[in-house]
């Protein structure tokens, strides 16, 4: 039992455990395990597959206090895996840099979410952390354009933008391609999250953007709305991943306008995503916990949200596989707030694009698709089921 947070560990497997006292920004050799005492019970093949799935291998590598508790050829798989990942990262920072510059040079503004540019920003080295895409934001009035460009670039659209009954850009947030060639996938976000819940614009977040020292032109948003962002995403993935929560903690060790934060927080009712996120990396990585951001963490839902994402931790299986989807959908309703239970709620009844792609209609008949919601939603559930 984690006593400053309250969180309960002990279902953890002591693989993951190893792997989070290795992944510990403030472990040193003197405090980890004495490196003649065998660990107990561990087994190996597990640990390197847990630090596969939480793609933590770079900072497992690279921690020198590693050395002491992983044995040698375990670390030397850990290191091959390091050095694939600096091979990538140097080539996504390439592709991030020639995207945002296009984009540019065609009047889009746009900003890296994570990616690269995260990767130098809280590490100050693209190889300390890991990337399956780059994630690009742009003015929901410049999606189009954005997409031209990247089908310039040779991109291919993985799956179009059904716009059919226009409810795309608040229902869904990020429209993915992928490069025939290359295999780099680019996802262009219109918002930072799709679970239609308040979020700041393009234009304010824009207004408090940072600078990349990837490259001159290359923006973040600042510090307080990565924040927000990062635990909102972190959130909504559950966690699954343990990057995502070493990025809150090297985040959270930088100077922040904490005050700042505790009102953006408040102001797009993210106080319990943020309190999920601060409860975990205390509890798992001892990150401290500004006085500003106490609050949310010793009240509020935090902690429970936080023992709520742990079966999604503790195991390596994705979310949405087969056998945790379900268990998935419950944990995305209680993670909302009462007001975005609400809202969820009533968007239900709203026509969807699936509703379009389910049951086609020619435009001057696209008023059916309100009464005929219950029966067309009935439809596609059967036909998902058979």
């Amino acid at each position: 039992m984690n006593q400053a947070v309250g969180l309960d560990l002990s279902a953890f497997p002591e693989e993951l455990n190893v792997m989070l006292e290795t992944l510990r920004a403030d472990a040193e050799p003197s405090r980890l395990r004495p490196p003649e005492r065998p660990l107990p019970h561990i087994d190996w093949n597990q640990f390197l597959l847990l630090v596969r799935h939480h793609r933590v291998y770079p900072q497992i590598y690279t921690n020198a206090g590693g050395a002491g508790l992983i044995p040698s050829d375990v670390l030397q798989a850990v290191g091959r895996d390091y050095r694939l990942n600096t091979l990538d990262m140097l080539q996504l920072s390439g592709e991030t840099v020639r995207l945002c510059r296009g984009l540019g040079r065609q009047g889009v503004r746009s900003l890296a979410l994570k990616g690269p540019a995260l990767a130098r920003l809280l590490y100050g080295d693209v190889s300390l952390r890991t990337s399956k895409d780059l994630d690009i934001l742009v003015p929901s009035r410049d999606v189009e354009r954005a997409e031209s460009l990247l089908q310039d670039l040779g991109y291919a659209i993985d799956k179009p933008i059904p716009r059919g009954t226009g409810d795309w850009k608040w229902k869904m947030h990020h429209v993915s391609f992928t490069h025939p060639q290359t295999r780099i996938q680019v996802e262009v976000h219109w918002r930072l999250n799709g679970d239609n819940g308040k979020e700041p614009s393009f234009e304010e977040l824009w207004n408090a953007r940072q600078g990349s020292d990837l490259a001159d032109g290359l923006y973040l948003p600042g510090n307080e709305h990565l924040f927000l962002y990062l635990a909102t995403h972190g959130a909504r993935h559950a966690w699954f991943r343990l990057r995502w929560l070493v990025d809150i903690d090297r985040l959270a060790r930088r100077r922040l306008d904490w005050e700042a934060l505790a009102a953006l927080l408040r102001r797009y009712q993210a106080r319990d995503a943020a309190g999920q996120a601060l409860v975990l990396a205390s509890a798992l990585l001892h990150t401290p916990v500004p006085p500003a951001l106490r609050p949310i963490v010793s009240g509020g839902r935090g902690l429970e949200l936080a023992q709520r994402s742990q079966p999604f931790i503790r195991e390596p299986v994705h979310p949405q596989s087969d056998e945790r989807s379900g268990s998935y959908k419950r944990y995305l309703f209680a993670l909302k707030t009462t007001p975005q239970k609400w809202r969820f709620a009533i968007s239900r009844l709203h026509p969807s694009f699936r509703d379009a792609e389910a049951l086609p209609l020619p435009k001057p008949l696209k008023f059916l698709y309100f009464p005929l919601r219950p029966f067309v939603w009935l439809w596609r559930q059967v036909r998902q089921q058979s």
